[in-house]
């Protein structure tokens, strides 16, 4: 273990004593060590310039907290995700620094205090908890703690507490939504990919490019007229300037992109006059920007309609090799885990062929966004508990994929309750590996599935990021036409790192 959640008592004496002798008892044992206050109270900055002192840690105090209380709850409630974020790239580069680091809660134990916030901390740190409390807090604490923590290790401790108990502790291994989104962005920065966004006209797009040009994490082509998207930019007070524009009416690639789509289509019955005609569609302009590889992916979808975004990529781009069909995946972030919902998107009846089809692209796409697949093919029966037209399908799928993908871990068909929760697993279906741990979820058709993602996504106030669209040799992703800014800004990263 190379970190330590120290949440504070409400007394200021027993916390500075108790955190004196974890820095004496870690410095021994670790040649570096920093500490990091995510929310520190004002008062005490000089608290901790003291102990960076006494221990001599080589360490600035502004690189020992994150934000003041006052500016926490400023940012918090202006934008969370950069809150939760500009904390997780701070003490991510003092881990990268130091052997150790010992992160101190803001605030006094207390249900009512900043408590449930502290909770969130640790499980995005993924810092263990030790937590100062006194007698009559104790049995709360450890009913808040087992609930909170899922079982996870933490510690109660008093002013006589145990370090080796202390040292016994574990990382943990949630992946909370703000977790997965810093993780992602990680991952499309180190290897900078160019995306096509056709929707100039849309004003959440031009918002979503101002945010990704400044977080440098995509480089982006905009479509449409040069002089309207600069308005518009003004109009709106956005900074676009580090924006490519290209407008598919006038476009140096015109003649070689009609080229392109004539020889790809004329088998269908498509002129010469008609390539031309539909190389000035944005969707279609896009689209061969990537088919051409002057862009690696295109996002779009926010104000045109799947199939609108889908056909061109179809025609031009096609799917992968041995897949033969498209399909939708939903990156849902709950409290503390993400989870895979697929086809949430295209298919309305699929097949059993393409139910499996979606179970291992879906296997591929949530193992490339660091999540190790276990797969639950959804019913409304689970195991042989139930019979039906719907139930023989999902069986069927399941077979299918054991042939043809039998590196899969994959298994069904299940409820949802059997496949997400432990309990219930071990009495519905007690000798299957995957129900109950299931992260990615397989819905037998596309209505069971998008009426779930958007019923978890606003009852369960979930993060739902995607549809990502899988199975094509190249990605081109589709929006929801009810997308937010933040929609666009998450599914256009996304695309980036499918491109890698």
């Amino acid at each position: 273990m190379a970190n330590l959640y120290l949440m504070r008592s409400r007394s200021d004496e027993l916390n500075t004593i108790i955190s004196t002798n974890l820095l004496k008892n870690y410095s021994k044992i670790y040649k570096n060590i920093a500490i990091y206050c995510p929310v520190i109270y004002i008062h005490r900055v000089p608290v901790l310039q003291g102990w960076l002192e006494e221990f001599n840690i080589n360490q600035t105090v502004k690189s020992a907290y994150g934000f003041t209380f006052r500016e926490a709850m400023e940012e918090f409630s202006k934008d969370p995700h950069n809150f939760f974020n500009v904390i997780l790239e701070e003490y991510e580069e003092l881990k990268r620094k130091y052997d150790f680091v010992l992160v101190n809660s803001f605030c006094e134990f207390g249900i009512l205090d900043g408590f449930d916030l502290s909770i969130k901390l640790a499980k995005n740190l993924n810092t263990p908890i030790a937590a100062i409390i006194n007698d009559e807090d104790k049995l709360i604490a450890q009913k808040y703690f087992d609930h909170a923590l899922d079982g996870r290790n933490y510690v109660l401790i008093n002013e006589n507490f145990n370090f080796e108990e202390v040292q016994k502790l574990k990382e943990y291994d949630f992946i909370t939504p703000h977790r997965f989104k810093y993780e992602l962005i990680k991952q499309s920065v180190k290897n900078k990919k160019t995306v096509v966004l056709p929707e100039s006209n849309d004003e959440r797009i031009l918002k979503a490019a101002e945010i990704l040009l400044k977080s440098k994490v995509v480089d982006l082509i905009l479509l449409g007229d040069e002089e309207k998207i600069k308005q518009d930019a003004t109009r709106l007070s956005l900074d676009l300037s580090a924006m490519q524009i290209m407008n598919p009416l006038n476009s140096e690639y015109n003649q070689e992109f009609t080229s392109i789509l004539y020889e790809a289509r004329k088998s269908k019955g498509m002129s010469l006059e008609e390539a031309r005609k539909l190389v000035q569609d944005k969707t279609y302009f896009g689209t061969l920007l990537i088919h051409t590889g002057k862009a690696d992916a295109m996002v779009s979808g926010a104000s045109t309609t799947t199939a609108e975004t889908i056909r061109p990529a179809l025609q031009l781009i096609k799917t992968k090799e041995g897949i033969s069909s498209v399909s939708g995946i939903f990156f849902m972030g709950l409290e503390d885990q993400v989870l895979a919902f697929a086809d949430c998107a295209v298919n309305p009846s699929p097949s059993a062929e393409q139910l499996a089809t979606s179970a291992y692209v879906s296997a591929m796409t949530a193992k490339s966004f660091g999540l190790e697949p276990r797969i639950a093919l959804l019913s409304y029966s689970s195991g042989d508990s139930g019979k039906g037209e719907s139930v023989d399908l999902v069986k069927e799928a399941l077979k299918i994929a054991k042939e043809k993908y039998p590196e899969l871990n994959i298994d069904g068909p299940m409820q949802f309750d059997c496949a997400y929760d432990p309990k219930t697993a071990a009495k519905k279906m007690p000798n299957s590996k995957i129900a109950g741990h299931a992260n990615v979820y397989i819905f037998p058709d596309l209505n069971a599935a998008n009426i779930c993602y958007k019923a978890v996504q606003r009852t369960a106030n979930a993060l739902a990021i995607g549809p990502i669209l899988q199975g094509l040799k190249k990605p081109v992703n589709d929006l929801s036409r009810g997308c937010l800014v933040d929609d666009i800004v998450d599914t256009v990263i996304l695309s980036a790192i499918q491109a890698q």
